[in-house]
């Protein structure tokens, strides 16, 4: 054999035996992952922990009793090449490290009394059917306090007096409320029925504790429990979620302060955290028992002032949570906590009402756990049973950063362990833009009434990119993005970002204990250029509304964007906007 010939086959053995080292150097059982635990080129061979879901959490508890698997269908998409630009950006989803399963109770609205019949507006029924929030409150938030669930219009319990005390201690008509009314501009109870029934959804209902304060009868408080009680036995099961009260602390709600001249059991002008927790008992005792007679579960929540008190405010506000855990016992199957995130009536920037839903869920849920420490209850689960902004006068409320602020809020109280989040609310009042409404009424200009917000479209696409279980999304760079990542039962992976400034963000996204597919999708949204950062529009892969506000009317034919992961997965978050991305499985 020439010499020749002995260098050829020796190169040849050296590069075999080299090509077995180094497929063993990148075997699952050696790997070699690239960047953030990814193989480079098609087939990732990325070394997955198993999956572990810890306990449930007690302040999630029986709101994850109707969780279920998602799995993932990819949508139809425009292929889109691939973001290059450099960036020191990064999110990283853990696949495996499970914070908690998602409840379905999180993506919640809160409807009212005064929104129209409801089944007679076929606008809003395919809304609320394509949005699927879950679960809907009613009927209302403090007139839930004046409100007779089996009473004809105009005819309140005799018991119930024409003219009641308010909190300056006026005695005026409260304007009762009426759950069998026959009109063109109020739903009625049934209506509110109809209205789950047809889009799918379910029901929180919150009963009446104002008339046990308020109520001439010789023992009002059983008086109120078994008028609720009644409600229970009515509704037989198709309600599993009851609130007794709404902000029961308030000076703003009717049984506040009473007139005691016209009570006959000795109660105090003003309510208590303490005499609250007592006649919750009595409350629960008569619900409870009218469940059993069913034959079904329902759990009651109790009412908690959510934030450290001031020095300003009421007696009955400072001493609430320490009175009402003296009171309640461990009586309460869940706790309840409302918030309007931004300082009162402020005309507030775009960055203080992000920030205020970036920091205020964790804060909150954390004072709550506190102050049920203050008396013999244990931590139940915790309900944000209505979240907005007080922010006002810039046409904050109706604007681009009100979606992108409704999805941090949710994001966040996702990543706190909130069991239950419900935004305030449906229909409103336009009120020159000072509008809480999920939908305009009708008295903007040139916006027709139904039309959705942009915060419709932002909680849309949160939900249909977001999985079953909550994964850390660490992010190292730019402080003003927000992550939320979560996983599919299907196996895809997903995060949403969400940026909180006024410039777009590059950002790459890493994968750990994932094996990647070869594409990912995503719907990026922004406000357009009315109104400096409070765009009444929203723009949906750069498809916007065809009227001064809202979205596209033919968003859920809107293609996803869709890229190759071979190079790696980067997106560009625009200003004050957001970009939902599901990366598919190998």
């Amino acid at each position: 054999m020439n010499f020749f010939k002995r260098c050829c086959i020796t190169a040849v053995f050296l590069a075999t035996v080299l090509s077995i080292v180094g497929a063993c150097k990148k075997s699952p059982a050696n790997p070699d992952p690239g960047p953030g635990g990814e193989e480079p080129g098609n087939k990732d061979t990325t070394v997955v922990r198993p999956v572990t879901d810890p306990a449930v959490s007690k302040t999630m508890g029986f709101f994850l009793n109707d969780w279920q698997p998602k799995n993932f269908v990819a949508p139809a998409y425009t292929e889109v090449s691939a973001v290059s630009t450099a960036t020191a950006n990064t999110v990283t989803i853990d696949a495996s490290s499970i914070i908690s399963k998602i409840p379905l109770s999180v993506f919640s609205h809160n409807a009212n009394t005064w929104m129209t019949p409801m089944v007679t507006e076929p606008k809003l029924l395919t809304a609320l059917t394509t949005l699927h929030p879950h679960i809907i409150r009613w009927p209302c938030g403090s007139c839930s306090d004046v409100y007779f669930w089996n009473q004809p219009e105009n005819t309140p319990p005799a018991d119930a007096p024409a003219e009641i005390m308010d909190n300056n201690g006026v005695i005026k008509a409260p304007g009762y409320w009426y759950g069998r009314t026959n009109n063109n501009w109020s739903a009625s109870l049934d209506n509110y029925y109809s209205v789950l029934q047809q889009t799918g959804n379910r029901g929180m209902i919150t009963v009446n504790y104002g008339y046990a304060r308020y109520g001439t009868s010789e023992n009002p408080v059983a008086t109120a429990a078994h008028l609720a009680a009644d409600w229970v036995r009515y509704d037989n099961g198709r309600t599993t979620y009851w609130e007794i009260g709404n902000e029961t602390y308030g000076e703003w709600e009717w049984g506040y302060r009473i007139d005691v001249s016209k009570n006959k059991d000795g109660q105090p002008e003003y309510v208590t955290g303490q005499l609250y927790g007592q006649h919750f008992q009595v409350f629960a005792d008569s619900m409870r028992k009218a469940a059993s007679e069913t034959g079904k579960t329902i759990y009651i929540g109790a009412t908690m002032y959510e934030s450290a008190p001031q020095s300003w405010q009421s007696n009955a506000v400072k001493t609430w949570n320490s009175g009402l855990f003296n009171g309640i016992g461990d009586n309460a199957d869940f706790y309840i906590v409302h918030n309007y995130f931004t300082p009162y009536n402020e005309n507030s920037t775009a960055l203080t009402i992000l920030n205020a839903a970036t920091t205020v869920p964790g804060e909150m849920i954390n004072l709550a756990k506190t102050n049920i420490g203050l008396g013999s209850a244990s931590v139940k689960p915790i309900a944000l049973t209505e979240y907005n902004m007080w922010a006002k006068d810039s046409k904050q409320q109706v604007s681009n950063v009100s979606g992108l602020f409704a999805a941090i809020v949710l994001g966040e109280s996702l990543k706190a362990g909130y069991g239950f989040a419900a935004r305030w609310d449906l229909l409103n009042g336009w009120e020159n833009g000072n509008d809480h409404g999920l939908f305009s009424d009708g008295n903007e200009p040139g916006v027709p009434k139904w039309t959705a917000r942009p915060s419709y479209y932002y909680l849309y696409y949160l939900q249909q990119f977001l999985g079953d279980r909550l994964v850390p999304a660490p992010i190292i760079g730019n402080t003003a993005l927000r992550a939320y990542a979560s996983t599919y039962t299907s196996g895809q992976a997903a995060v949403s970002l969400l940026n909180t400034s006024k410039s777009a963000i590059t950002v790459e996204i890493k994968t750990k204990n994932f094996r990647k597919g070869t594409r990912f999708y995503y719907y990026t949204l922004e406000g357009g250029n009315d109104n400096g950062e409070f765009s009444a529009k929203v723009l949906i892969n750069g498809t916007g509304p065809t009227i001064s506000a809202g979205g596209p009317d033919n968003f859920t034919l809107i293609k996803a964007n869709a890229s190759n992961t071979l190079n790696g997965i980067k997106v560009t978050v625009p200003a004050l906007g957001a970009v939902f991305t599901v990366i598919d499985k190998e």
